[in-house]
């Protein structure tokens, strides 16, 4: 409602030609709107988690001025929409501020809100800055914490691998293991089409479709957390044995544009590397990502010719210079791994160059997973810029 409110006091400004509408006026107003008889509940509420809708807001209008400017990697986005009150994935956010305890029995007092039943799935290695209450699709809560954690860097190794990511097998590195796919999508698709068929057959707006649609959820929540905990698991014996992890830039976009849409979907390649890149630099480990239009699958690792692209159906094939036989995506994983090697000695002459520079080398911040609601201490944003002042 807040966050709803907000848009469209900032939108109706824009419209009408007025100057944007600042955080403080926007602040003002909330006060003024608890008011109002209709506003009236807004005061049953932390104020802090009524200022944090305000921050999301923000960070929404932030990310979509930075994208015009070109200022923020990735796809472009969009201007800030309004939020369904029907949306099945809610949330709110204490911080600090809110003065919200975990408590000495377990339980988690959150304030209007009373002591919530906690089932813990670890301890907190530190005081956390702010918890986020999740509720999902499938009706679920969680409680999301967000702490400030010291690096914590493995014993240094002198192995390094590449991988060759695919869909037949999930990876394949360049010492020729194969890691299998797990497709869970594909494991589960059997109950999912009879979730949609039991929710098809419902009348809407009724109570029974509503149950229905909460089944068909639980088993979407099965498939993406046996999917995150089976991805956490290779990545984490990855970066452990490796100090060093070569990959392809692979263009899933594109790729789930075409017929293998579901199975790209069902590998999640992106949460892969996401998951590797934040535990490397957690523990003192490195990712390198080679451009996505290296013939990989096209040169020789043995002698290096590249005799042209050849067909996805042709798997083992023989170079005809040295003669030498390749099974295609081992020999892939070989390529990634000496591309990989090229672009991270690039790379250290780089920064070799910048510090000779002084330029600042010290590592940055890791950031928050995606999942998580607005910002904590100690985030890193760019000198001179509050994250809640306007931009344009």
């Amino acid at each position: 409602m807040v966050f709803n409110d907000g848009l469209r006091i900032r939108e109706q400004a824009r419209l009408a030609g007025e100057p944007y509408v600042t955080d403080a006026e926007l602040s003002r107003w909330l006060t003024q709107a608890k008011k109002l008889p209709d506003r009236q509940w807004l005061g049953e509420i932390s104020a802090v988690v009524l200022q944090q809708a305000l921050a999301d807001l923000n960070t929404a209008y932030r990310n979509f001025f930075r994208s015009l400017s070109g200022r923020r990697a990735g796809r472009r986005v969009g201007p800030p929409r309004l939020r369904s009150k029907r949306g099945t994935r809610q949330s709110i956010r204490f911080t600090r501020n809110a003065n919200f305890k975990v408590l000495d029995t377990g339980r988690l007092r959150l304030p209007k809100v009373g002591d919530l039943e906690i089932r813990w799935s670890r301890e907190l290695p530190a005081e956390p800055s702010s918890v986020t209450v999740v509720k999902d699709s499938a009706g679920r809560y969680f409680a999301s914490f967000v702490v400030e954690v010291q690096a914590e860097e493995l014993p240094v190794v002198d192995e390094e691998v590449g991988l060759d990511l695919g869909l037949t097998a999930y990876a394949v590195d360049s010492r020729g293991r194969i890691i299998e796919n797990p497709r869970f999508f594909r494991r589960h698709e059997r109950r999912l089409k009879g979730a949609y068929r039991a929710l098809a057959r419902k009348e809407k707006g009724s109570k029974n479709r509503a149950k229905a649609r909460v089944k068909l959820a639980r088993v979407h929540a099965r498939v993406a957390d046996s999917r995150r905990d089976w991805l956490h698991q290779e990545t984490t014996r990855l970066i452990r044995e490796n100090q060093a992890i070569y990959l392809e830039d692979l263009a899933v976009l594109g790729l789930a544009r075409t017929w293998l849409a579901k199975s790209v979907y069902d590998a999640a390649w992106g949460s892969f590397r996401r998951m590797l890149e934040s535990k490397a630099a957690r523990y003192g480990r490195h990712v390198y990502v080679i451009g996505r239009f290296e013939p990989t699958s096209q040169v020789c690792s043995a002698c290096g010719l590249n005799d042209g692209p050849k067909a996805l159906s042709v798997r083992v094939w023989n170079c005809g210079s040295c003669g030498a036989t390749h099974d295609r995506d081992f020999n892939a994983a070989k390529n990634i791994l000496a591309a990989g090697r090229k672009l991270a000695a690039e790379t250290r002459r780089e920064a070799e160059r910048l510090n000779a520079c002084g330029a600042q080398v010290r590592p940055g911040a890791i950031p928050a997973p995606r999942s998580e609601a607005g910002t904590h201490r100690g985030a890193a944003y760019p000198p001179g810029r509050n994250p809640l002042l306007k931009e344009g």
